[in-house]
């Protein structure tokens, strides 16, 4: 891996509208509280935590020719990512993620207007070939289509590429299954885990069982397991060890968007050839920043603020 060339991100870019009630939810009747509307997109907010950490970073999306996708754009490239080879279309609205959490930040209920993401088809990943001849990784989320993803991962095998991923859901994350050999890290929650390993989820009451479920995935092929454990922090293991980080505490403002900021920090920690528990922390650091916002990715995110954290 070379630090100096671009990593691809390949996935979701869209909006984020976000609201957060001021008191205990009442079903069934409106409710007082704030609603945020703020650009999101699971790879599109890798790419600019990655950006923010000074990676060069090109994103590889698709958005509405709309007012949403230029507002996306033009946020995502003032923070430094290059979004010269997102498709425009001028038939299709621009993803939206529709989220509700409660007085403490907690998700209640979402839901994910993505269809767009079917232009990122198998043709638009060859066409921009020579981007992955340059890329020093990639990184991409699992609302691909299956035939996008077949093709991310042979062109990354071609020009002998790692690949990151995060499997955005337990549903999604079933479309990574043939690929687990070839994936070099991966984040899964505890219930995108089972999806991973085939199992039923089995909620995770100790430390040593977090960790064993990070070396089962280890053991499908996967080269650096990360189980994210919320409020608990992370479980980790690769083929040489495993270990736990606990969270740091943190006020929490919104959990939108914080593990994007962990796969984005710890991209950045493999690039730079850190030691695996050094790039864990800085990961649970980058979580912690976004965790404190009501942004999907911490606006004052940098190296120096991560680093503060991580002393913290």
């Amino acid at each position: 891996m070379e630090a100096d060339q671009p990593v691809l991100v390949i996935g979701a870019s869209g909006i984020d509208i976000k609201g957060r009630s001021g008191e205990p939810l009442q079903m069934g009747r409106s409710n007082q509280g704030a609603i945020r509307t703020t650009v999101g997109g699971v790879a599109r907010n890798i790419a600019e935590n990655l950006a923010r950490l000074e990676v060069p970073t090109i994103l590889l999306s698709a958005v509405g020719d709309d007012r949403s996708g230029e507002s996306m754009l033009a946020r995502t490239r003032e923070t430094g990512v290059d979004t010269s080879y997102v498709l425009r279309l001028p038939d299709r609205q621009t993803g939206t993620y529709l989220a509700l959490v409660d007085a403490e930040g907690q998700l209640i209920v979402a839901l994910s207007d993505y269809d767009i993401v079917t232009a990122i088809s198998s043709s638009y990943l060859l066409h921009h070939q020579d981007l992955f001849s340059h890329a020093s990784m990639i990184a991409l989320d699992a609302n691909l289509s299956p035939k996008a993803l077949a093709t991310a991962f042979r062109l990354a095998k071609r020009y002998d590429l790692p690949v990151c991923v995060d499997p955005t859901s337990p549903t999604l994350a079933a479309k990574l299954l043939p690929y687990l050999p070839q994936i070099h890290m991966v984040a899964p929650d505890a219930f995108e885990a089972a999806t991973l390993l085939r199992t039923e989820y089995e909620p995770l009451t100790t430390r040593d069982a977090a960790v064993a479920l990070a070396q089962r995935i280890v053991n499908t092929g996967v080269k650096i397991a990360i189980v994210t454990l919320a409020e608990h922090g992370l479980a980790y293991a690769d083929g040489s060890g495993a270990g736990q980080i606990p969270a740091l505490r943190t006020p929490v403002m919104d959990k939108t968007g914080a593990g994007d900021a962990l796969t984005a920090a710890v991209i950045f920690g493999l690039l730079n050839e850190m030691p695996l528990d050094e790039a864990m922390r800085l990961g649970i650091a980058a979580a912690s920043l976004t965790l404190r916002t009501r942004e999907t990715v911490a606006n004052d995110l940098s190296l120096d603020r991560l680093y503060d954290a991580l002393v913290v």
